[in-house]
């Protein structure tokens, strides 16, 4: 039996860039030949333990979240333990796991967001823990106030080709019409306003693909409602975001603030044209080579859309392959794991193709 890896989030299986990210890890480590659990409070994951979830009632009961962990080699904490945004499981996660195996994944820290910046003793912290971060931002603001981390960039997987009629045939998207997608949640820091804009001033129908979450569903209505433009919700059963991808003419991603940003990544690797906000971990990505137009001045993007340049898709294209595959995850966590002196755990895994039975998700 190979080591096992726990994952644990307050949810998973959804469309936001924690469970997104999670399962990435989840594959990576399966590339390294580990087993994985992911646990969860909501969503979809091998173990449901309410207590985690956001809007729990109360914190998850230790002998429940032992269960759940039980026989874990190593644990992951994505962001339960990052945003006190349900601080009474978090303690009561933190406690459990003391002097174990633990690497904390933060994607967002407190002072990083306005109603937690008074916040202190956040992120919790122990001797036999490795903190990550999804950026240099974060590492950095980590170390500032005392405690050393690692970033650890995500990768993807080389997506499938999409179905660009079909998709745009069931959302009525006519022949020849231009159509502008926008693949995350609506809550304030997506800025559904500036992507709205940027489809009016292109000609272009608008896709906002993800749900209305953090009290944002009236005023998204409202925004929508006054759009000028055609509006299209959700993804629609039956497709797929590779579906979503295929069908657009170029994306829109005019976020204020992301720890990271799946979505610059997942265009690039669909070579389709992106319009991106100025958000602060934007310019790490640049950094690696990858070209966006700005949300601020739609002209660009208009141009290019009126005459595209392959050379700048395949360009994106290559960028990502290069720097956020899911081989690069996976050598990323295990020089994470040799240098945390966790290297035992991959000596024991189970080579992938070696036939030796490893346990995966339950129902797997």
């Amino acid at each position: 039996m190979s080591p096992l890896v726990a994952i644990v989030s307050f949810r998973l299986g959804a469309a936001d860039g924690v469970s997104v990210v999670a399962g990435h890890w989840a594959a990576a480590f399966g590339r390294l030949g580990l087993a994985v659990r992911t646990v969860a409070g909501a969503g979809v994951a091998d173990r449901l333990v309410p207590g985690l979830a956001l809007d729990a009632a109360g914190p998850p009961r230790p002998d429940e979240l032992a269960a759940a962990l039980d026989g874990a080699d190593l644990v992951v904490v994505a962001n339960v333990c990052s945003l006190p945004l349900n601080p009474a499981a978090a303690r009561v996660l933190a406690a459990r796991l003391a002097r174990c195996p633990v690497i904390l994944h933060h994607h967002d820290l407190p002072w990083q967001r306005t109603r937690f910046a008074g916040v202190e003793g956040w992120p919790p912290d122990d001797p036999a823990w490795v903190h990550v971060t999804i950026n240099e931002l974060s590492r950095k603001e980590l170390a500032d106030r005392g405690t050393a981390a690692t970033t650890v960039y995500s990768g993807f997987a080389d997506p499938p080709p999409g179905r660009r009629e079909l998709a745009r045939g069931v959302l009525g998207v006519p022949p020849g019409r231009r159509l502008l997608l926008q693949p995350t949640r609506a809550i304030a820091r997506k800025n559904v306003p500036a992507g709205i804009a940027v489809a009016a001033a292109v000609d272009a129908d608008y896709w906002l693909t993800g749900p209305a979450e953090e009290g944002y569903g009236p005023a998204l209505e409202r925004l929508l409602a006054t759009a000028g433009v055609p509006v299209h919700r959700r993804v629609p059963a039956g497709l797929t975001m590779e579906d979503a991808y295929a069908a657009s003419d170029a994306v829109v991603f005019p976020s204020t603030w992301e720890g990271f940003g799946a979505p610059v990544i997942e265009a690039s690797l669909h070579r389709r044209a992106l319009a991106v906000g100025d958000y602060p971990a934007a310019a790490e990505l640049a950094g690696f080579g990858l070209r966006w137009f700005p949300v601020d001045d739609p002209g660009p993007l208009r141009a290019f859309l009126a005459d595209p340049d392959q050379a700048l898709l395949d360009h994106n294209r290559a960028v990502a392959l290069r720097h956020f595959s899911l081989d690069t995850l996976a050598r990323q966590l295990a020089d994470l794991l040799r240098a945390a002196g966790w290297g035992a755990l991959l000596e024991e895994a189970a080579p992938p193709g070696s036939g030796r039975r490893r346990p995966g998700p339950e129902g797997a």
